[in-house]
Parts: structure tokens; C-alpha cells; sequence
């Protein structure tokens, strides 16, 4: 999807979604080829017009890794989600950052921390990377070092399988709801 936001300054809003598998007991990093920028990143997208970020984080997560919300679990800092009559309760994103993609627009990017069992069901959707890989830090580091991976790829993959995956609860990213609210009197 082409930016939303055009004008000098404008920011778009995105997710990003940092996918970690344990393998025998080592954690291994998601990451694929960005067409367009040709380094290594995280699954993303913008926030399109008529979605919610939930709906957004489905549909990249699938485009770009093949896995399905049901194939995943998402980092909670509780178990628990508050449930409020006729909204719909999205998962706490780990981080929230805004960074420069040029001299005049910007991402304010949610960005959501998964947990794999297994490989996807499923492949990319046509048209997307097929370039997918599962790194150890070690070795997303490397690629970091190399230039062949973004250096905020590494520091978020670094703080999600070092501080939050031993802290946070891990909650089947089905139990969020992708539906549309309900309506509400006021």
C-alpha cells in the first residue's frame, strides 16, 4: 500500500510484527527480504483507512509470513484483556515508535510481539518475499553488521526474546476479536 499521508511531515500509521519460534530451546527471528528496500525487516504494513490495527497485523502477518492468527500467540504483559461492552479489545503492542522514512514522512509504527510453535501452514501470498528466515540474534546481528538487516530489527528482536518473552504471557492471537465494533449509545 502506497503512503496515506502525502503531505510534507504527515505520518502513517503501521505494525510491525516480530514473530519468535523456540528451536530446540533456541529462539529463532523471523525476518524476510523487503522488496523495496532489499534488507532484511520484521512483517509489516500500513494501517489502511478501513482498519482496525488488529485486522492490519492479520492480513501482513499472513501476506508476508504465511501464518495465520490462529498459528500464533501474542506477548501480553497480563493474560487478562479487559472486555468493554461494544468495543473491541486489541492486544498491547510491546512498542510504539515513530521514525523518519524520509525528510519529510514518517511511521508511527505498533508494533506486536508473536509467538510461533511451529512453521506457517501457509506460504507468502503471491507477489511478496520469498526470502523468509529464522536467525538466531547471533546471527540477525550479523546480518546487521553485514548491512543486510536494519539495525532497529536486531534491537527490538534483542528486547523482545531477552526482557519480554520471559516476562510477558503468551495469549492464542485468536482470542482478539477481528470483527468491527458494535454499536454504542451515548
Amino acid at each position: 500500500m502506497p503512503h496515506i499521508h502525502t503531505e510534507p511531515g504527515q505520518h502513517d500509521m503501521t505494525i510491525s510484527a516480530y514473530v519468535v519460534r523456540l528451536d530446540s530451546g533456541v529462539a529463532k527471528v523471523l525476518v524476510h527480504m523487503h522488496r523495496k528496500f532489499g534488507k532484511l525487516f520484521q512483517a509489516g504494513g500500513h494501517i489502511e483507512l478501513d482498519e482496525t490495527p488488529w485486522k492490519t497485523v492479520a492480513h501482513e502477518v499472513a501476506e508476508e509470513t504465511g501464518y495465520a492468527l490462529d498459528e500464533l500467540s501474542v506477548l501480553q504483559p497480563t493474560g487478562h484483556a479487559v472486555a468493554v461492552e461494544g468495543a473491541v479489545i486489541h492486544p498491547v503492542p510491546v512498542f510504539m515508535n515513530t521514525h523518519k522514512i524520509s525528510d519529510t514522512h514518517y511511521h508511527s509504527d505498533l508494533c506486536y510481539a508473536f509467538v510461533a510453535e511451529k512453521l506457517p501452514a501457509h506460504k507468502p501470498a503471491e507477489g511478496e518475499s520469498e526470502d523468509i528466515r529464522w536467525l538466531t540474534l547471533d546471527e540477525l546481528r550479523s546480518e546487521v553488521e553485514k548491512g543486510v538487516a536494519a539495525k532497529d530489527v536486531y534491537v527490538f528482536y534483542d528486547a523482545i526474546v531477552r526482557r519480554y518473552l520471559p516476562l510477558y504471557t503468551a495469549v492464542p492471537a485468536s482470542d482478539y476479536s477481528l470483527d468491527k465494533p458494535a454499536d454504542m449509545s451515548f
